[in-house]
């Protein structure tokens, strides 16, 4: 696995969660050449982006989550980011870090599960 994902959890609407992705096997040189994004999928929905991030730090959002999320990324720790604020029962889903090549080759992490009770 290329991508390892981590901090998935519990949380009470209205609470908090950062989700964390490290692109271990992936060399720096190449790591910094992918997007870097996150997707989720809830029982029974497609799978959706979320957010993404160039390796310049330009940013692109869903609009359910826009002004509620933040996609950041640490290139020397070949690392990506998703702080969760003002969480909704609707977020709840799988969440899934993504890197797309400049050729839109992709690669998965394994799922982290998020579930916000109301």
């Amino acid at each position: 696995v290329q991508l390892q994902a981590s901090g998935g959890g519990l949380v009470q609407a209205g609470g908090s969660l950062r989700l964390s992705c490290k692109a271990s096997r992936m060399i720096f040189s190449t790591y910094v050449t992918y997007v870097m994004g996150w997707y989720r999928q809830a029982p029974g929905r497609e799978r959706e982006l979320v957010a993404s991030i160039t390796s310049s730090g330009r940013t692109n959002y869903a609009d359910s989550v826009k002004g509620r999320f933040i996609i950041s990324r640490d290139n020397s720790k070949k690392m990506v980011y998703l702080q969760m604020t003002s969480l909704k029962p609707e977020d709840t889903a799988f969440y899934y870090c993504n890197g797309r090549s400049i050729n839109y080759d992709d690669v998965w992490g394994q799922g982290t599960e998020v579930t916000v009770s109301s």
